[in-house]
């Protein structure tokens, strides 16, 4: 099976493609925005990765999210629960964690079916 790499850099790629899986690095959305404005720009990051790869958000299998705190889960969910397809939501797994810096709230890995 052949590998392909979207957008590879020094340090990752920001999507992977291993058979009729898509692997997306974790996205993170504007730093020192909202928490809506970074799920937002993920969401949209996102997507355009998925059809970059030749997939869609109806075909994500496993979404990781994580917080930098958990007191923002809700807000998180409005967007969240607003964009995905509802007739074929991932497995989701959230939880808090420091992230990469204090200015991202967001980061959001999906592996998806192509």
């Amino acid at each position: 099976m052949t590998i392909e790499r979207i957008q590879p850099g020094s340090r990752m790629s920001q999507a992977v493609i291993h058979g009729n899986t898509v692997y997306l690095a974790g996205q993170v959305g504007a730093p020192g925005e909202s928490v809506t404005a970074q799920t937002q720009d993920i969401c949209s990051k996102i997507e355009k990765l998925l059809a970059e790869a030749g997939s869609d958000k109806s075909k994500m299998l496993q979404a990781t999210i994580w917080l930098a705190d958990m007191a923002d889960f809700a807000e998180m969910n409005a967007v969240w629960d607003a964009w995905i397809d509802p007739d074929n939501p991932p497995t989701r797994a959230c939880g808090e964690s420091k992230l990469a810096t204090p200015d991202f709230k967001v980061e959001i890995i999906i592996v998806a079916a192509k």
